[in-house]
């Protein structure tokens, strides 16, 4: 996954707190490109100088928890929902395709959850996977 997310600059830090021995059964290759599409989106979010991303992989329960967490501007409340649907982006660029896909594979593909776990403006947001 490291070697397709584009270059991060030198300021950020990407760290992960993987819990051992868990087996995640779907398409390898789609669930990848979706973690790395929410990563990819929270790169854009962060500072270059100071950016931090958290990858956290977790048994919960019956299932399996990913968390990918910045410290990037935040997504507005109202957007919460709306950064799944096709063509909706906040970027200049782009065409707002990217969490759709990776909500429709999660959700359609692997039957898990994609959400904004949490985020606060100008501190950071929590995207969460559950499968």
């Amino acid at each position: 996954l490291s070697k397709r997310l584009p270059s991060l600059g030198e300021g950020v830090k990407i760290a992960n707190d993987i819990q051992p021995g868990i087996v995640i059964r779907g398409n390898k290759s789609l669930l990848a490109w979706s973690i790395e599409n929410i990563i990819k989106n929270c790169i854009d979010s962060i500072d270059k100088r100071s950016g931090k991303i958290k990858i956290s992989l977790k048994r919960e329960h019956a299932g399996i928890k990913i968390r990918v967490k910045d410290n990037g501007k935040g997504i507005p409340k109202k957007d919460w929902k709306n950064i799944f649907r096709p063509g909706f982006s906040t970027k200049k660029t782009g065409w707002g395709l990217g969490l759709s896909l990776a909500n429709r594979i999660i959700e359609d593909i692997h039957k898990g959850e994609l959400l904004v776990a949490t985020s606060t403006i100008n501190k950071g947001t929590i995207i969460e996977i559950r499968l």
